[in-house]
């Protein structure tokens, strides 16, 4: 059981730090900007006063480790969906690891985002305050498949 868990934390890690090289490569191939984990560290640190949805993450009270509470979120949030993702589908998986599963996983995951973290920051569901809602749920599925094929190749890695 010991060895299952800490290979799911594998999983999840690797197909966070694989997502976000993709973030690296495509802000480098577009000139847009790196994701900005400190909005979401401020969202997490409100959480703990019970305060879900804000109209602008912006105008929330700033903590001062709000970068690196995103970050540690982040990362905590990809462990997460890889330890869910081998209870779903069970030791076997991990032994033979295809990818379906995994990008099947990762786009349902995506939900997560649009209804729960962007309108915890104010951007709507699904990013629709934002300027162009269709082109950021776009980037999304993008990098969930991306993070979806870092929870299939981490696995063929590790078993």
């Amino acid at each position: 059981m010991f060895d299952i868990f800490w290979r799911a934390v594998a999983i999840g890690v690797g197909a966070t730090v694989l997502m976000d090289i993709w973030a690296i490569v495509y802000a480098k191939a577009t000139g847009t900007p790196l994701p900005n984990w400190a909005p979401v560290g401020r969202w997490f640190w409100h959480l703990k006063d019970g305060k879900v949805f804000h109209d602008d993450i912006g105008t929330a009270a700033p903590y001062e480790h709000e970068l690196a509470l995103g970050w540690i979120g982040h990362y905590a949030v990809g462990i997460l969906y890889g330890i869910l993702l081998v209870l779903l589908t069970g030791p076997g998986w991990l032994a033979e690891p295809t990818f379906l599963p995994a990008w099947i996983w990762a786009i349902v995951t995506v939900g997560a985002g649009w209804f729960l973290l962007q309108p915890g920051l104010g951007i709507g569901w699904a990013a629709s305050k934002t300027p162009n809602p269709n082109t950021v749920r776009f980037l999304n599925l993008v990098a969930h498949t991306v993070f979806g094929f870092g929870l299939f190749a981490t696995a063929l890695l590790i078993r």
